[in-house]
């Protein structure tokens, strides 16, 4: 079992257990369509961090610093956290992190799967 990221609007759709870590719902897409096994909202970025962040690479080092530590401190970001620390532990399946950013190399989702990995 591995953890992967895909973004959401992606026309092939990866085989595994689909958990959407946005805050906000994906614009343009049903749910039906995003065919999600888990939505946690509370996991992602807070808005203000979002904002500061706005997918500039250049401040990708330090938005993942600041993500981590929002998860480890922001006691709804933790609790959701660990929700899916545990859900990726019991899964049989891959898991897959969806995410809208367009920029599918600096977003909170390959944030999320480098501390998955590492815990």
């Amino acid at each position: 079992m591995t953890v992967k990221c895909q973004r959401i609007y992606d026309k092939q759709i990866a085989k595994g257990k689909r958990v959407l870590v946005d805050r906000v719902w994906p614009r343009g897409i049903s749910k039906e369509d995003a065919q999600l096994d888990e939505w946690l909202k509370k996991v992602a970025p807070t808005t203000e961090l979002r904002k500061w962040f706005n997918h500039e690479p250049k401040l990708y080092a330090a938005f993942s610093e600041k993500y981590a530590k929002e998860l480890r401190e922001n006691s709804e970001q933790q609790e959701a956290f660990e929700y899916l620390k545990d859900f990726v532990a019991s899964s049989k399946e891959d898991v897959i992190l969806l995410y809208a950013a367009k920029d599918t190399q600096y977003n909170h989702a390959k944030v999320l799967m480098k501390l998955l990995k590492n815990n």
